[in-house]
């Protein structure tokens, strides 16, 4: 426990803070479907609450949006580390009546992935 706490702070005090920098990190969220509501019940519930108003927050970025059958809605949003909060709170006061949700860091391993089936077919 010691030695886990003595690098935690090690590692507070040698690298600066990422939420003082301006660059946005990747954040997928899942908006996970009440399924005991119908999708006219759940779109009703995000009306009344003006999700679409505040979500995603000023300042975030939509890279997609896509359904994913069986769970719901699932939304990759660059966001800049200042927004963080704002990000979370707009989904906890005006989402979580229709949906149940997740919050995963994300980042693209597609570059990668390219890289390695091309040289494997070489």
């Amino acid at each position: 426990m010691k030695l886990i706490l003595i690098t935690q702070l090690f590692l507070l005090i040698t690298f600066p803070s990422f939420a003082d920098t301006d660059e946005a990190i990747s954040i997928t969220v899942f908006l996970k479907h009440d399924q005991s509501k119908n999708l006219f019940e759940i779109k009703e519930l995000l009306k009344e609450s003006n999700f679409y108003k505040h979500f995603p927050p000023e300042g975030v970025e939509v890279e997609s949006w896509k359904v994913m059958m069986g769970i719901g809605q699932v939304v990759t949003l660059r966001v800049p580390p200042s927004k963080l909060a704002a990000l979370n709170l707009s989904v906890e006061r005006y989402g979580w009546k229709a949906y149940t949700t997740e919050f995963y860091p994300t980042y693209d391993l597609y570059p990668i992935v390219k890289k390695e089936i091309e040289k494997a077919r070489k």
